[in-house]
């Protein structure tokens, strides 16, 4: 089996991806700076595992990344590292630009400078993939899907920096040869996902019985992809993608974001009714929209399935329904992860 550095694998995607890989018998090493969303709890059922080697830092240094790497003489760098939050990023960009940017470059040059010193087969199968999102390239009208094809047009602070990191990745393709792959995903939700985000933050919140707040008229739209589909179509790129490309990665399942909201509601209320029995779609409040927030977003990942085989296996109705059961089976997850830097507050307005 095939030794990977996963980088951001204690995040929500990475660290989904780690607990799989490891399943499969991959041995991983696992770079991650823990920031606020990197959590090693994500990881407990691999702790003490010999395949799972651990390292706190940053993918920006690039004597730790230089050292990992001629340590370990991984066969693929499969790169989640990221900041990844677009209201986080309306408060403070300059850390989108650091880690996503220059960390990105730095990561980058480190996964070169060792290529290159690979021979023979080792250097011919090795891999670098990029983990990326649907959000550069902007807003859809009500009509038409993303395809590897469609124009750049970051919005939000956080998919300008995600597009340069794109741009980077595939420079280091044409100008030096590394063999890279990038994936552009639609939104990712299922177990182990930050409390900042849609889902798990309406299921926290309306659990606490506190409002449940959607931006503008609650009518902007996004492809939900689970995120066990999402790992599998990594780690199906990995293996067979064509070297410099980039494949599309969709649930096919677009959904209004209010459409979402209700959706937890009722499945919550089967579960766990309010001691009142009214329903939940009662705490449901309207909140000023977020600045620059996209209308719509919707992936064609048809060149994922016909090239390479993948197609989602998950309905939005299983998986959700599968992502609601699981925060309630793991509470106390949720509570750790909530520290003092997050408080399921608003965050990223300009006013």
């Amino acid at each position: 089996m095939p030794t990977w550095l996963v980088t951001g694998g204690a995040g929500f995607i990475g660290g989904n991806f780690v607990l799989r890989a490891i399943a499969r018998g991959v041995k991983v090493v696992n770079l991650d700076a823990l920031t606020y969303a990197g959590n090693r709890d994500t990881l407990t059922s691999i702790h003490g595992n010999p395949l799972h080697v651990f390292v706190e830092g940053d993918i920006g240094d690039r004597a730790l990344v230089a050292a990992l790497l001629a340590e370990h003489a991984p066969d693929a760098v499969v790169n989640f590292a990221a900041e990844s939050h677009v209201d986080r990023s309306i408060d403070g960009p300059s850390a989108f630009i650091q880690t996503n940017v220059v960390g990105t470059l730095g990561l980058l040059e480190s996964v070169r400078d060792y290529w290159k010193g690979l021979e023979g087969a080792s250097r011919d199968q090795f891999r670098f993939l990029h983990v990326s999102t649907d959000e550069v390239y902007g807003s859809l009208g009500d009509t038409g899907k993303f395809t590897e094809t469609t124009p750049y047009a970051p919005n939000s602070p956080y998919s300008a920096s995600k597009a340069a990191s794109d741009h980077l990745v595939r420079a280091f393709h044409h100008t030096y040869g590394l063999p890279v792959l990038t994936t552009n995903c639609s939104n990712n939700y299922g177990p182990y996902h930050f409390p900042e985000k849609l889902i798990p933050l309406i299921i926290a919140r309306a659990l606490a019985g506190e409002p449940l707040p959607v931006y503008g008229d609650g009518k902007n739209v996004r492809d939900w992809l689970f995120v066990g589909d999402h790992c599998q179509a990594i780690r199906t790129v990995l293996e067979k993608g064509r070297i410099g490309e980039t494949y599309n990665v969709g649930g096919n399942a677009e959904k209004q974001n209010l459409e979402v909201v209700h959706t937890i509601c009722a499945l919550l209320d089967t579960r766990v009714p309010r001691a009142d029995g009214q329903p939940r779609s009662n705490q449901i409040a309207f909140v000023a929209d977020r600045p620059g927030h996209d209308r719509r977003y919707a992936i064609d990942a048809s060149k994922l399935r016909d090239e390479l085989g993948w197609e989602p296996e998950y309905t939005f109705e299983q998986g959700i329904a599968e992502t609601v059961d699981w925060y309630l089976a793991n509470q106390d997850w949720v509570k750790r992860v909530l520290d003092g830097s997050y408080r399921l507050e608003r965050i990223g307005t300009t006013a």
